[in-house]
């Protein structure tokens, strides 16, 4: 069994690292769960959607404190919708979009399965979809599955980010996301994922 993934960030307070919103600090509730992506990893992972993020329509499934979420939106994505269960965090993130400025940025306060599962077909399709759920649970795997049934959710070739503990193996993963890059820091590891054209889209 894993390791509980260790996380210096325990202060409550995350920086923006890039973009219009670059050095500033937010905070966030003592949410169980709740476990921000550390500054090496996020920087990491947004040098990888550097060519990928100015214009892109985001989607943080479980945006807990924000960090990815609002990184896109500072970095320029057009669009970037936070879901997030808990009140006490939703309430959280809607603050600190307002008191970043950041117009691009919106936060639903819902169940992101359900969400998912009530997502009307039609709709304009995501280009960056961030997957980093608490971990131990099975909501990554639900999501992923979900997401395999929701096929019109994601654009051609979606960028998938999937953060998870290190030294254990995903589940589930579609045949039509190809691994691009991935790193481990520490006890957790990023993988960023395109999703393939199919003849059948």
């Amino acid at each position: 069994m894993p390791r509980k993934p260790t996380n210096k960030q325990t202060s409550g307070q995350l920086r923006i690292i890039a973009g219009q919103c670059r050095g500033r600090r937010i905070s966030f509730p003592p949410v169980a769960g709740l476990r921000p992506t550390g500054d090496r990893l996020r920087e990491t992972l947004f040098n990888w959607l550097t060519a990928e993020l100015h214009g892109a329509r985001c989607l943080d499934l479980f945006a807990g404190s924000g960090a990815l979420g609002l990184e896109a939106a500072s970095r320029g994505a057009s669009e970037t919708i936070l879901l997030e269960l808990n009140r006490t965090a939703a309430q959280a993130l809607e603050k600190n979009i307002n008191t970043l400025g950041l117009e691009s940025a919106r936060v639903l306060n819902t169940n992101a399965l359900n969400w998912l599962q009530q997502n009307i077909s039609g709709a304009k399709p995501f280009d960056i979809l961030f997957l980093d759920p608490p971990f131990h649970s099975t909501l990554l795997d639900d999501a992923i599955t979900t997401l395999t049934q929701q096929s019109t959710l994601l654009a051609r070739e979606a960028m998938i980010y999937i953060e998870a503990p290190a030294r254990h193996p995903l589940g589930f993963v579609p045949d039509n996301w190809q691994l691009h890059r991935h790193k481990t820091m520490g006890d957790v590891t990023g993988y960023l994922y395109r999703r393939c054209r199919s003849p059948d889209y």
